[in-house]
């Protein structure tokens, strides 16, 4: 009934395939990580210091397996976290130009 009636069109149901390019290592992480940056930082440091108190916990009492698997789970999440707040710091430094949702990148 409609055919030229351009809304009727399938959208595309995710609005982050939208969002600006990100470069080169971090495509790795999720867009709606990457949107929140600072929060899933902060929640991968929290989570690397808890695994490693569970590590700590291991080696107290001699199961090194376990402590070996805890540690690392920790390096990793504490590396991770670091690695995403860098990100978020680096963005904010950035010109608001670069990002069209920062505030001041206003288009006539």
């Amino acid at each position: 009934m409609s055919a030229s009636n351009d809304s009727t069109a399938a959208k595309d149901p995710r609005g982050w395939r939208t969002s600006p390019p990100r470069p080169g290592m971090q495509r790795l992480i999720a867009p709606w990580e990457y949107h929140h940056l600072r929060v899933f930082g902060g929640t991968r440091i929290a989570g690397g210091g808890i695994a490693a108190a569970a590590g700590v916990v291991c080696l107290r009492y001699r199961v090194y397996g376990w402590a070996a698997f805890f540690l690392t789970l920790a390096a990793l999440n504490l590396a991770g976290g670091y690695w995403y707040i860098t990100i978020a710091r680096s963005a904010s430094a950035r010109p608001s130009a670069w990002r069209a949702d920062a505030p001041g990148s206003h288009t006539s």
